[in-house]
């Protein structure tokens, strides 16, 4: 809240987004959700967890929207908007600083990869080294919400293999050779470990045996089971640690 309170005070007239076509400065944003800077109150931001945040991933998303927008989660909260993660980069600082100040506090904090393209990592590094999000109060857990059926419904891949080849084909390119990409390589120092993500309530049908499909065979509509995500993320995890422990760099959990 005083972050956001702060920047638009300050920044009003930065633009931060392009809708339909027509760039959008900070105050046109806030102007379009009929808000002033007197209106927010923590309350109406809407972000705090309350006991049924945790039982239901759908719930535990929408806080992610501070009043409900996408818009301001888009502007605040996002690493790859029309910014570039500006925004999202200075909280991070902010936190961080806070955290360094009271020295015995850390954070674990969360970072989206999605699986969708191969130049996710490369992104992500990209913001995390430019703005210089390090903190030795801080370290990174991967997160990998399960969208396979999504991205396979809106025709982006034609199989599961395209997910797991999307997150870890960079990661074991990186290992390999530090300097195809300096920032990734720099990035994953301080990454800890993967967590695997979605709503945990859905019901599924667990049933893994000798005939389920191969990644590069599963092409149904449906996602696969949870048990089916994990093994796959548990298998690459496995093999890129002692990848990565023979070349002499830090190594990963899995810890969904």
């Amino acid at each position: 809240l005083r972050f956001i309170k702060k920047t638009l005070k300050n920044h009003a007239d930065e633009v931060v987004t392009v809708h339909r076509g027509t760039p959008m400065t900070l105050r046109s944003v806030f102007q379009s959700m009929n808000l002033s800077t007197y209106d927010l109150t923590v309350d109406m931001l809407d972000v705090h967890a309350d006991r049924n945040t945790f039982h239901r991933f759908d719930k535990f998303n929408a806080k992610y929207n501070p009043i409900g927008e996408s818009r301001l989660r888009e502007v605040f909260l996002k690493t790859d908007n029309y910014m570039n993660g500006k925004y999202f980069a200075r909280i991070i600082k902010e936190v961080a600083f806070d955290l360094e100040e009271s020295k015995y506090q850390n954070a674990e904090l969360r970072l989206s990869i999605y699986g969708k393209s191969s130049d996710e990592w490369s992104k992500l590094a990209r913001w995390a080294i430019q703005y210089d999000v390090h903190s030795d109060n801080v370290r990174w857990l991967i997160q990998i919400p399960r969208l396979y059926d999504i991205f396979k419904s809106n025709k982006i891949m034609s199989n599961f293999q395209e997910i797991l080849n999307n997150i870890f084909q960079p990661l074991f390119d990186v290992t390999n050779d530090p300097n195809s990409n300096l920032d990734l390589h720099k990035f994953l120092s301080h990454v800890i470990g993967f967590d695997s993500v979605d709503d945990e309530s859905k019901p599924e049908n667990p049933m893994l045996d000798v005939d389920v499909k191969t990644p590069a065979e599963w092409d149904d509509e449906d996602n696969p089971p949870y048990a089916y995500y994990l093994y796959y993320m548990y298998a690459n995890i496995t093999v890129l640690n002692h990848f990565r422990r023979e070349q002499g760099l830090n190594t990963f959990v899995l810890r969904p």
